[in-house]
């Protein structure tokens, strides 16, 4: 008797065993990606086509949803996602933070698609106009560089107005309510304010930044799943070739997604730019850029390089 019992005492710690493997087997084989309320990935979560050519190597995809870059990138450094895409600033703030990621893609510059808002009737009419005043942004996000450089081209600092660090949502509720004197924003809320607020643009981002976007993957995943990463990169590079060729299909695809109408995600469609390459020097010499200046100002505390967190597929994996 007593043998029997040990017998299946051991059948069930077995069976526990296995049951445990299983379950860490799983979490081990699941692409955890982050992504913002708009953009490529968007398109590609809807597409449905990255967990069809990742279940055939026994990889599930889970999606999760952030307000920002900054907060994404705070989730690639804890550990609850391996992929996402933000803009330019989050990185060097990420980097500067100790987040071990590497750049693995970005997106051609889309200047247009950020801007410095101010209220219909403001009586701002210039970036140096601006001092003294109340200015909303998300810390750390690609409006940060932007405000930064627009002041800079209206010889001010980023001390000579008053900050108001608040995401997106917040950020309108108080652009709405006058509290602040101007929103430095991104698409598709910038394109929301624009058409339901009416909202004047200030100055947007042509000529003083490139408003790149930029897939980032953490450090541990692409040296363990590099060819994975190449599948990634592979798709969001075909949906955007898709959006370049119908962006009146995308907009309908969108628009749902988003819960904004046709029009305002049309504009925000018509000035994303689209095409995931690799990352070139001219990009990091201007990623360098970035990180250098918010060195300068102290708003990072440490000097970076980019060039040392750039992904370089290896050899087997790289497109030919």
């Amino acid at each position: 008797m007593r043998a029997i019992t040990l017998r299946r005492s051991l059948a069930a710690l077995f069976a526990a065993a296995v049951s445990f493997g299983a379950i860490t087997q799983a979490q081990a084989e699941t692409l955890r990606i982050g992504y913002q309320k708009y953009g490529t990935l968007v398109l590609l979560k809807a597409k449905g086509t990255l967990e069809k050519r990742l279940a055939a190597q026994g990889i599930e995809v889970q999606w999760t949803e952030f307000p920002g870059g900054p907060q994404l990138l705070e989730g690639l450094n804890v550990g609850s996602i391996d992929f996402g895409v933000t803009g330019e600033t989050p990185p060097v703030f990420a980097q500067a933070a100790g987040a071990d990621l590497r750049y693995v893609a970005f997106e051609p510059p889309a200047p247009l698609g950020e801007a410095i808002l101010v209220p219909k009737d403001s009586p701002i009419r210039s970036v140096a106009e601006l001092k003294g005043r109340k200015v909303a942004l998300n810390k750390g996000s690609n409006v940060h560089y932007l405000l930064v450089r627009a002041l800079e081209e209206a010889g001010l600092g980023i001390q000579d107005i008053t900050p108001v660090y608040l995401p997106p949502a917040d950020g309108r509720a108080a652009f709405e309510s006058g509290r602040v004197d101007a929103w430095v924003i991104w698409d598709p809320f910038q394109a929301a304010a624009e058409k339901q607020l009416s909202a004047r643009t200030l100055r947007n981002g042509q000529g003083i930044v490139d408003n790149h976007q930029f897939y980032l993957a953490s450090a541990a995943y692409v040296g363990k799943h590099p060819q994975v990463i190449e599948t990634l990169i592979e798709e969001v590079r075909g949906v955007g070739e898709d959006s370049k060729a119908d962006p009146h299909k995308v907009t309908q695809q969108v628009a749902p997604l988003i819960g904004l109408s046709p029009e305002i995600t049309h504009q925000a469609v018509v000035r994303q730019g689209y095409g995931a390459q690799p990352l070139t020097p001219a990009v990091v010499a201007a990623q360098q850029k970035i990180a250098d200046t918010f060195a300068e100002l102290k708003l990072i505390p440490k000097r970076l390089s980019i060039k040392e967190v750039v992904w370089t597929p290896p050899a087997k994996v790289a497109r030919q």
